[in-house]
């Protein structure tokens, strides 16, 4: 087996609809700019959109990999995978929500493992909930980026997640602002944010990260951070999500409390 050479960052959230996937997606475009070769596990198990999002169909998926490895049918793990350029793959979701129910954790760990022989990042998106999958997951990965938005209920929840992980004395993990998600709900300052969650925030993006026209994006299957004219277009907040490739490659997830 070849030696590990890559590191995974898992993008978690304490609700729904903070603006996860396209940031996993943004991020990949980033580590594409880069020259590194990247892995998308589509882990929202029984909602994942990933392929959907960047028009990309596929045959096999996370569920075909846990129940091939299960029944000794396991050969080869690029068997799984979907090629969206000479950069970026990803590891679908299952097409059927119900088979979700059917994959057993453990195995997923397995998949992530297999992985790190081969990619120099491994981005892994999730849905918000905190079940068996998405613990193995926060437990087995190199870092973790919570991404929260402006908003009183995910303040709560974000708030509740943080003092699980002090808890238990993990601090692999950075927090994003993602002001993009709601440009005009401002319902708390940053000093605010501070105070509610007794953390530091690590980045910030901006409201002028929002795309008014976001749904042609999805809708041709193109990725924000590999428009030509990106870096140039949304100069603070491509600099910031550059910021976190770089940390993240370099191991600089620790984060400290407020």
């Amino acid at each position: 087996m070849k030696k590990q050479v890559g590191k995974s960052l898992c993008l978690f959230s304490g609700t729904g609809g903070v603006g996860k996937t396209f940031l996993t997606l943004c991020l990949a475009g980033v580590y594409e700019s880069i020259s590194k070769k990247v892995l998308i596990m589509d882990m929202d198990l029984s909602g994942g959109c990933i392929n959907l999002a960047v028009n990309k169909s596929y045959e096999k998926t996370i569920y075909n990999f846990v129940d091939d490895y299960n029944n000794n049918r396991f050969k080869d793990f690029h068997d799984y995978i979907t090629h969206y350029d000479d950069f970026i793959d990803i590891l679908p979701s299952p097409k059927d929500p119900r088979q979700a129910t059917k994959i057993d954790s453990k195995y997923i760990e397995i998949a992530l493992e297999k992985a790190l022989n081969y990619y120099d990042i491994v981005l892994i998106d999730t849905n918000h909930q905190l079940n068996e999958t998405n613990l193995v997951l926060l437990d087995a990965v190199d870092e973790i980026l919570f991404v929260m938005k402006n908003d009183p209920m995910d303040l709560k929840n974000m708030r509740s997640i943080l003092s699980i992980f002090r808890d238990l004395e993990k601090a692999n993990y950075k927090i994003l602002l993602n002001q993009s998600r709601d440009p005009f709900k401002k319902y708390f300052t940053l000093f605010d944010i501070k105070n509610i969650l007794k953390a530091n925030i690590d980045y910030l993006l901006t409201n002028e990260f929002y795309l008014k026209n976001i749904d042609s994006y999805v809708m041709n299957g193109k990725i924000v951070t590999l428009e030509p004219k990106a870096a140039n277009v949304f100069n603070k907040d491509y600099t910031t999500l550059m910021k976190i490739a770089v940390d993240m490659l370099g191991g600089e997830g620790e984060h400290g409390t407020k």
